[in-house]
């Protein structure tokens, strides 16, 4: 393909531009999709953290919108594009929302060098929420607050958003915040009184346009802090779902909105006394039943040789047949030979035995198609079919018999 002129960008200049028309200079097949280039278009490409547009030429959708190497813009569409005359139609929807991220992220940026001189190091716009990653080596909730308390304010002056076109020096010498080394006319976007900053972007034409600005989450990323945010009609739909939340939250718990954070703290607080009651009583009853399980289920050994508890359990999980075992084996020359239906299983015996209940389990679950292993006093491991735990068990005690 012959090159072709440079595509001439219409929302460089007009970023409220729902409809245009222009003249289709290509069209590729790209795979499934097709690459269309026009001489003049209304979609945004992929840039400077900002997501592509979408829409249609024609009756192709637009299903993303690239740069290429040599500065024109590429439309992927879901079918051909005939050359000549085209009508584009932006997804309005998606383009305002970007719009609003975009120049509360402008915004944002600003508030935070003006109020704690901390500088964005990168910006990301997603599909729900929006992030700046901010360099500096401590942020909290306070300055985070105050930051957005200073955003909405210059939002609420409803200030006029201008765009301005020059070289770098010249856009220098007007004060932009990030300085620029690339050749040519280049674009800024200016808030009136407030900021200036070069940028490629789409954006509002008055602070007004973007509601609000609500901060979501903070976090520290490696060096830097990064701060979640959502403007506009995602700050709108994130306070609706908040309140809704935080409402359905009162209605569970039987007290107003206010009282929600005392009343979750209550009831974290019973919950972890209740679970330090419940982890003491499980003890307790470990400790009977390996009393009780060593006086009716031991099977004394020849002269001399160990006792062994052997008992398929019917509810207790891993954790507690775990807590069993070692109460058995606590006491002095014992062996613990247990599971439960679940298919847990586990091989214990006291300090100072002979054999290695490692190797133990590990033959007798092989046969059964289990896996597991552990040292030679205390091993454990897992049957895929529960029903198959009483064979493993005899294997077992016929095993530990013949090495009697």
């Amino acid at each position: 393909m012959d090159k072709i002129a440079v595509t001439d960008r219409l929302y460089y200049r007009d970023s409220f531009l729902r409809e245009f028309d222009a003249q289709v200079i290509s069209c590729e097949p790209d795979g499934e999709r097709w690459r269309v280039i026009l001489d003049r278009t209304a979609f945004y490409p992929t840039s400077g953290g900002q997501p592509h547009d979408t829409g249609a030429l024609g009756e192709a959708k637009v299903i993303e919108v690239l740069d290429d190497e040599t500065e024109n813009i590429i439309h992927f569409t879901d079918r051909a594009v005939s050359s000549g005359p085209v009508h584009g139609h932006i997804n309005w929807e998606r383009r305002f929302d970007h719009i609003q991220q975009h120049t509360g992220q402008h915004l944002l940026s600003a508030a935070f060098i003006e109020l704690f001189k901390m500088q964005t190091v990168s910006f990301h716009l997603g599909r729900e929420i929006s992030t700046i990653d901010l360099a500096a080596p401590a942020l909290d909730q306070r300055q985070l607050e105050a930051a957005e308390r200073r955003t909405n304010e210059i939002i609420f002056d409803d200030r006029p958003v201008n765009i301005l076109f020059g070289t770098a020096q010249e856009l220098a010498a007007a004060g932009i915040r990030k300085q620029v080394d690339r050749d040519g006319i280049l674009r800024a976007i200016e808030i009136e009184g407030f900021d200036r900053q070069p940028c490629g972007g789409t954006h509002v034409s008055r602070t007004g346009q973007i509601g609000m600005i609500l901060l979501r989450k903070l976090e520290k990323i490696k060096n830097n802090w990064r701060v979640e945010f959502v403007c506009g009609h995602r700050a709108l739909r994130a306070a609706r779902s908040d309140g809704g939340l935080l409402n359905d939250a009162a209605r569970q718990l039987s007290c107003g909105p206010a009282e929600v954070p005392a009343m979750v703290a209550r009831a974290l607080e019973d919950r972890q006394t209740g679970h330090r009651a419940r982890q003491r009583l499980t003890e307790e009853l470990a400790e009977v039943q390996a009393l009780m399980l060593l006086a009716t289920e031991g099977q004394a050994g020849k002269s001399g040789q160990p006792g062994v508890v052997s008992k398929v359990l019917e509810e207790p999980d891993a954790s507690y047949l775990r807590m069993l075992a070692t109460k058995i084996v606590a006491q002095p020359a014992v062996r613990a030979i247990l599971a439960t239906r679940g298919g847990h299983v586990i091989f214990a015996q006291s300090k100072g035995l002979d054999g290695d209940m490692n190797a133990l389990l590990r033959d007798c679950l092989s046969t059964a198609g289990g896996k597991g292993g552990g040292t030679r006093d205390f091993a454990q491991g897992s049957l895929p079919v529960s029903s198959g735990v009483e064979s493993v068990l005899r294997r077992a005690l016929e095993t530990l018999e013949r090495r009697a």
